[in-house]
């Protein structure tokens, strides 16, 4: 009986050896997922605070962020008049177009392509009908197509808009 209660007494203290193990393995685990997730939120913070190194806009007169406008160059393309696709009654357009670039150096490269532009505008304008040209949204569209005619036209240099100085449906 007494060899039974010294096997029980080191048993007990193996299951004790055993349990402290456990505890402090535990203890390392949660302690290594406590690290790892305060290293993310700090650099989480870290990108969400610091990240953005441009310099904040400075407040305008009324106290309003002002932002910093690259500036622009503006071409004037020649007038333009086409007659539409209508049924039966001949209609006119007349347009004038100013492109807007970022550069001067832009428009040089893109001077020697006025031909091939202004072939790009007739072909596409002639195909248009009077109730293709109705409302705000008829005119973006027809900006949105141009523009996206003449970077085709001109590629590698870039058109940033196209802007109607004119536009007159007759």
């Amino acid at each position: 009986m007494a060899d039974e209660n010294a096997a029980a007494d080191e048993d007990g203290e193996e299951g004790a050896e055993g349990a402290a193990k456990g505890g402090k393995k535990k203890l390392i685990l949660f302690g290594a997922i406590g690290l790892v997730v305060l290293l993310a939120a700090g650099g989480g913070a870290y990108f969400f605070l610091m990240g953005d190194s441009a310099p904040a806009p400075q407040p305008g007169p009324e106290g309003v962020p002002q932002e910093v406008q690259k500036p622009v160059v503006f071409y004037d393309l020649p007038e333009m008049t086409v007659n539409l696709a209508s049924d039966g009654r001949t209609t006119y357009l007349k347009v004038r177009i100013a492109l807007e670039v970022e550069s001067r150096a832009m428009i040089d490269q893109i001077q020697p392509y006025l031909p091939r532009i202004l072939d790009a505008f007739q072909i596409y304008l002639r195909e248009l009908r009077p109730a293709d040209l109705e409302g705000s949204a008829g005119l973006f569209r027809l900006k949105e197509e141009l523009l996206r005619r003449i970077n085709l036209s001109v590629y590698p240099a870039k058109v940033e808009g196209v802007l109607f100085k004119e536009i007159l449906v007759q």
